[in-house]
């Protein structure tokens, strides 16, 4: 009697465990597809000539100021930069920027597919999701450091201004200028899907394993 009770317990916990990768996956591309629409990384940039500051929010795809319509920040941006030799910011992570909403919605649909198709290498589809958070960092980073590693030695302050790397999270300054950077709500919530894909990769591991 108490086998029949143990198992009549253990079995619908079993099913309810099976189904949870299910649930987080789904979960988790419908943070990856509203991340799409929040940026990724924010930057603040204080000058003298802007006692406000000028902000940039980069997205998965694309680059804004901090929604003020009356101000191109972005350009803005680019117009200091040039005095100290920096290139155009339009001209980075062309490539990434072109792929990256397909990207994306490839990415969350490989997450809805490995959760209901239970088969063994399944799991493979959740590993572009799940490294997401540190791609998308780890390139901000070298585009970063490739800016600041190239400037024009033409430029009207390239005699004061060494060759330098931007900080990809935290304080910078530069010369008369200094800037904070720092992850936004999109990559928060693109590193909450991969928390709940490595619960869900965890769960069918343990499953597996009993």
């Amino acid at each position: 009697m108490t086998a029949n009770i143990s198992s009549a317990v253990s079995l619908p916990e079993k099913r309810w465990l099976t189904w949870l990768p299910t649930l987080m996956w789904i979960v988790a591309a419908a943070l990856l597809l509203v991340s799409i629409t929040l940026p990724y990384w924010g930057m603040v940039l204080q000058a003298p000539q802007y006692p406000g500051g000028l902000r940039m929010r980069v997205f998965i795809n694309t680059m804004t100021g901090d929604e003020d319509p009356r101000l191109d920040e972005v350009r803005e941006i680019d117009g200091l930069n040039h005095y100290i030799g920096m290139q155009s910011l339009y001209n980075a992570a062309q490539i990434e920027r072109a792929i990256a909403l397909p990207a994306l919605l490839l990415m969350a649909a490989f997450l809805v597919v490995a959760g209901f198709w239970r088969r063994r290498w399944t799991w493979l589809l959740t590993l572009p999701a799940l490294g997401l958070p540190v791609v998308f960092l780890a390139d901000l980073g070298l585009w970063l450091r490739y800016y600041g590693q190239t400037l024009d030695p033409y430029a009207p302050l390239s005699s004061a201004i060494q060759p330098f790397v931007p900080p990809v999270l935290g304080v910078g300054v530069i010369g008369q200028f200094s800037t904070e950077s720092f992850v936004d709500t999109g990559w928060y919530l693109a590193a909450g899907a991969a928390a709940l894909i490595i619960v869900g990769l965890f769960t069918r591991w343990w499953l597996a394993k009993r």
